[in-house]
Formats: structure tokens, C-alpha cells, sequence
């Protein structure tokens, strides 16, 4: 079966693009924005509107596969491809990958994936947000042609031989909304919470981690107190964006000090604590978060460390990976370019005993969302993100609905 045509349309994201740099150095909320200029190249301010490009890939017999080109709410930074605005690049991808991808024949979607992640155009690759995008419809339009969900064209094709197919644990993010949104989670039970975005020190953090400490306790007895089922236990995953580093000037005792108080503060909740260290760069993000996980491990917390800033590609993923830097890693979706890196990084961390987080960002549409539920769960993923948006509901509603779809066919077979 070939594709005859390819479609493409301007789209929207769920959520927007942040200039994280100019929010670390202390940009001012005004209202839902910021206030001040942007830093990072591309953008035009702090938060603007986010953006996605549509490929539609039509086959021959009519049916068609869909993929969503998204790129991370904090693009163009720790290590990511440049901001990516649709009016930009889609005279590119008509230009250049259209006339390639028609009379293409879908009937493996590894080599084809494969074939197009690794293309280069005068001698560059392919923006990750269109690998991403590309990618997903190529997955989309094999499941179609072969009358199969996504999750299982994956299993087909990379040899996983489970016959089982069961649901993955959701985490979901509030956003700057910690309080109103933590409510909507456990109203839904989410398996892992609240995200909460500590992003700055002053307001968020606490010049000595004071103000996180107190939210960890508020959570806990929010929690405990509207919980609808006693046995609901969900596991807290909180993401601080380097701003332990900085309250402690990277000091390792400082820091693992601190992070036994945030475990006492969640017990008997168990806890993880994403990116507690941003080093500025790769090698000693991996060396800072290596050594705190040891040290955390020697001590015998429970609590879990998770790697997300500069673990961007595939070769990152192994890299923290082999080195244990975190108990568990974010794969962040977009930032691999091609699902079929999604795919790999899930099956290695599985493969090496570390936790496997098939993340992404508030800022995807509802087809890649569905997308990478589908690799979650055919992978069998330590969690997976809800998403996109920062409210609770719709990114719940889209990645726990097609979990639940995904599940009810394959078992139905």
C-alpha cells in the first residue's frame, strides 16, 4: 500500500511556548503572562502561543494516518532544536519531505521510521518537532493499512513477544495551578502527581526549600483528606527545574539533606523529585545526578530521583541511562525526533533497570498524545505523561481514554 497524497495543515498545541530562560532569571507574572523581554532566540515574548503542523498521509485504498510536528513548551533550550512556528516550516516540509514520502510503501513502519529520522536536508537533519510528527503518522498509517492498533504494529515490529496488554500509570502535571488543579487529580485518581512546576526559587522553592516543604505537607493531607477510596495511594512526582542546584549552589551533602526532608515530608507517599540539578550541560548534569542518586540509594531512601534537562536524544537517554543518573528518565517525546527513538529509550531503560518515564510536554496536540500512549503501553512504560495542557482534565480525558480504548481491543483479540 503507498501513500498518493500528504496533507498539511497549521495546528495548535494544548498549551504554549515559555522562554525558560528568561523565567529563571526572574521574568514577573502578569496575570496568565510575563512580563519583560524574551532571551532566547525565536521568540517574540515569554509565552507565546504554541504551535503544530498536521500531516495527513492519505494511502491509496483512502484510508489515513495522522501525526502532530510538536516541540516542547521550553524550546530552545538545555541542549533542543530552535523554536518551531509552523508558517516557518511548512514550506520546508512541502518542499522538501512531500515529494519523498509519496509512492512510499507502508508496510514497516521501523524502516521507514528509521529512513526519516536519520534524513538530511543540505546536510542537516529534520527539526526534531517534524521527525516527531512525521514519525507518528507513518506509525498511524501502518496500524490503519494493517487493521491493528498502534501499540500492536509496535509490538509486531520491534519483537516484544508479551501477549498482555495492561494499562500504564498516568502522571499528570497542574501547571502553575497547584492548589485548584492537585483537586481535579485526586478527584480522578490519578496514579502519579501534581507536576507543580517549582521553576522559580524566590516564589516556588524557597531560598532554602521552605515553601516546596510546605506545599509536599499541604498535598499530602489534600490528599488524605478527599481522597474517595481509602487504598488510593498515588505517588508524587514533583518537577523543580534545577532549582535545588541553585538554592544550594550544587552542594551533593546540601542537596541530599534537603531531599530527605521532602521524603519525611511525603511519607507514607512516595515520592520523585525531577531535575533537581540543570549543570548547565550534559556531562556533569549526568555526574550531579549519578552522585545524588548514590548517595541517595546508600542512605536507603525511597525517594526517586528523575533526570530531564539535557536527557534529550536517544544516545542521552543510554548515556544517563548506563551511567544511573536518576532512578527513573523523563523521554521526553519530541525533543527524539522519531517515535522509534521513544520506542528504543523505553525498551533500554527497561532493559537496564531503570524506571522509564514516556513523557513529553504540555505543549502536543490530542494525535500525538494518543500516539505515545500507544508506545507506553506496547513498551510497557514505567508511567506516562497526560497530556497536553496544563489542566488536569483534557489530557487526562485524551491519554486515559485511548489506554482504555487500546486496551479493550487488544484483549478483545
Amino acid at each position: 500500500m503507498k501513500i498518493k497524497d500528504v496533507i498539511i495543515s497549521k495546528s495548535y498545541t494544548g498549551f504554549f511556548f515559555d522562554d525558560q530562560k528568561a523565567i529563571k532569571n526572574g521574568a514577573i507574572n502578569d496575570g496568565f503572562l510575563y512580563l519583560g523581554d524574551p532571551v532566547i532566540p525565536g521568540f517574540t515574548s515569554i509565552r507565546q502561543k504554541g504551535e503544530a503542523i498536521s500531516l495527513q498521509l492519505v494511502l491509496e485504498n483512502g484510508a489515513v494516518g495522522f501525526g502532530d510536528c510538536a516541540a516542547v513548551q521550553y524550546s530552545g533550550t538545555g541542549g533542543r532544536d530552535p523554536l518551531f512556528l509552523a508558517d516557518e516550516y511548512i514550506p520546508f516540509i512541502e518542499t522538501y519531505i512531500k515529494p519523498q514520502l509519496i509512492g512510499e510503501t507502508i508496510d514497516n513502519f521501523k524502516t521507514l521510521a528509521q529512513k526519516y529520522d536519520k534524513m538530511l536536508v543540505n546536510g542537516n537533519r529534520l527539526h526534531t518537532a517534524i521527525r516527531y510528527g512525521l514519525t507518528q503518522a507513518l506509525l498511524s498509517a501502518t496500524a490503519v493499512y494493517y487493521g491493528m492498533t498502534m501499540a500492536e504494529v509496535v509490538r509486531k515490529e520491534y519483537g516484544i513477544e508479551d501477549q498482555t496488554y495492561e494499562p500504564v500509570a498516568i502522571f499528570t502535571q497542574s501547571g502553575d495551578d497547584r492548589y485548584t488543579n492537585v483537586d481535579k487529580m485526586i478527584l480522578k485518581e490519578a496514579d502519579v502527581l501534581p507536576h507543580a512546576l517549582i521553576n522559580n526559587v524566590d516564589s516556588k522553592l524557597g531560598v532554602d526549600g521552605e515553601i516546596l516543604l510546605r506545599y509536599i505537607e499541604w498535598l499530602k493531607n489534600r490528599i488524605n483528606t478527599h481522597k474517595q477510596r481509602e487504598d488510593y495511594q498515588p505517588v508524587l512526582h514533583i518537577d523543580v527545574y534545577g532549582t535545588i542546584g541553585i538554592a544550594f549552589q550544587n552542594d551533593i551533602d546540601r542537596i541530599v539533606e534537603y531531599l530527605l526532608k521532602v521524603e519525611e515530608a511525603a511519607k507514607p507517599l512516595h515520592i520523585r523529585i525531577e531535575g533537581p540539578i540543570d549543570a548547565g550541560n550534559k556531562e556533569e548534569t549526568i555526574y550531579y545526578l549519578k552522585t545524588i542518586t548514590e548517595e541517595l540509594d546508600k542512605l536507603g531512601s525511597s525517594l526517586e530521583i528523575v533526570a530531564d534537562e539535557w536527557c534529550n536524544t536517544l544516545e542521552d537517554i543510554i548515556d544517563f541511562a548506563n551511567e544511573k543518573a536518576g532512578h527513573m528518565l523523563q523521554i521526553k517525546t519530541p525533543d527524539l525526533g522519531g517515535v522509534n527513538n521513544v520506542i528504543e529509550a523505553i525498551l533500554y531503560c527497561n532493559k537496564v533497570g531503570i524506571g522509564s518515564y514516556c513523557g513529553g510536554t504540555c505543549n502536543e496536540t490530542n494525535i500525538s498524545s494518543e500516539v505515545s500512549t500507544n508506545i507506553a503501553v506496547a513498551c510497557k512504560a514505567t508511567q506516562c505523561l497526560a497530556k497536553p495542557g496544563m489542566g488536569v482534565d483534557a489530557g487526562y480525558m485524551i491519554v486515559r481514554n485511548e489506554m482504555n480504548r487500546i486496551l479493550a481491543r487488544t484483549n478483545r483479540r
